[in-house]
């Protein structure tokens, strides 16, 4: 019975070492050991390590890249214009010991002591420059100088700042509309010179292509006579020779094409005196 009481008796002693003499820490964790609330060990690497019930405390931090996303705050420019300002900071722990130190390990308290730096020099910085240069010209320089200052401040916390952006810089939601309005007006007055000058420039197109269009039209009537002139020129010579070589033939020939052109229907009707020549060849072949 005493040696079922040893066997049991072991993996209890080694359970309760496990949980009270022993913590572990991962790859993406630091680690300080207290000792009555003093530090005694930071530097551990990750795995197993020893501590003492009672007398020792261990805490542990996250070592990744952290992110503090502050609610956006409100700066003046130069210009004396509000603007709300959304921003970021991404940190990690530089010296656990100091960070522990400085912050009683918690990163919200981290938060706030960096951005009080950080909106400190956002408003010195803005103050410095009109909305133009901060929109448009000037934000990355700001970003630098922020950083920079975030990472002096950082130093004493035991803290590495990695990066400071500048997400979104708005208006105030009152001088927001104001300014839309203003910018819809000037993009209005903008669309309807362009309409303008679109209209002046199609009546001009219209005109030019009217003009083109007038003497296409009488040039090519002038060309269309001269063309007929000559026609009929040709068509008047044509007859005077036929009609000098046999007049009779001529005459008989004009009078069948008349009788063709005028008599093209069953229904039509022509009223003539009898004595008419114009069916002189109906009576012999000499229209006589």
């Amino acid at each position: 019975m005493n040696a079922n009481v040893f066997k049991i008796g072991i993996p209890v002693v080694l359970l309760v070492i496990w949980l009270f003499f022993t913590f572990t820490v991962g790859e993406r964790q630091k680690a300080i050991l207290l000792k009555f609330g003093e530090i005694v060990e930071s530097d551990y690497k990750p795995g197993l390590h020893w501590k003492i019930p009672v007398w020792n405390n261990v805490k542990k931090f996250d070592d990744r890249i952290l992110t503090i996303d502050a609610r956006p705050s409100s700066f003046y420019t130069g210009e004396q214009k509000d603007l709300i300002v959304d921003s970021y900071v991404k940190w990690r722990i530089a010296d656990v010991v100091q960070y522990y130190k400085s912050t009683t390990g918690s990163e919200r308290k981290a938060g706030e002591l960096l951005y009080q730096v950080i909106n400190n020099g956002l408003r010195d910085e803005f103050g410095k420059r009109t909305i133009q240069e901060v929109v448009a010209g000037d934000r990355e320089d700001i970003m630098d100088i922020m950083k920079t200052q975030a990472a002096k401040r950082a130093e004493t916390l035991g803290i590495e700042v990695i990066d400071v952006r500048i997400k979104k810089i708005e208006l105030p939601p009152q001088v927001s509309e104001s300014v839309y309005n203003r910018m819809r007006t000037g993009r209005e007055r903008v669309a309807r010179d362009i309409r303008s000058k679109g209209a002046e420039a199609a009546e001009r197109i219209r005109a030019d292509a009217d003009r083109q269009s007038s003497v296409i039209v009488a040039e090519a009537y002038r060309d269309s006579e001269i063309v007929r002139g000559e026609g009929d020129a040709v068509a008047t010579d044509t007859y005077a020779k036929a009609f000098s070589k046999d007049r009779e033939f001529y005459k008989f020939y004009r009078s069948l094409t008349a009788y063709k052109n005028n008599f093209s229907s069953s229904e039509d009707v022509i009223l003539l005196q009898p004595d008419s020549e114009y069916f002189k060849y109906f009576k012999n072949s000499q229209g006589k």
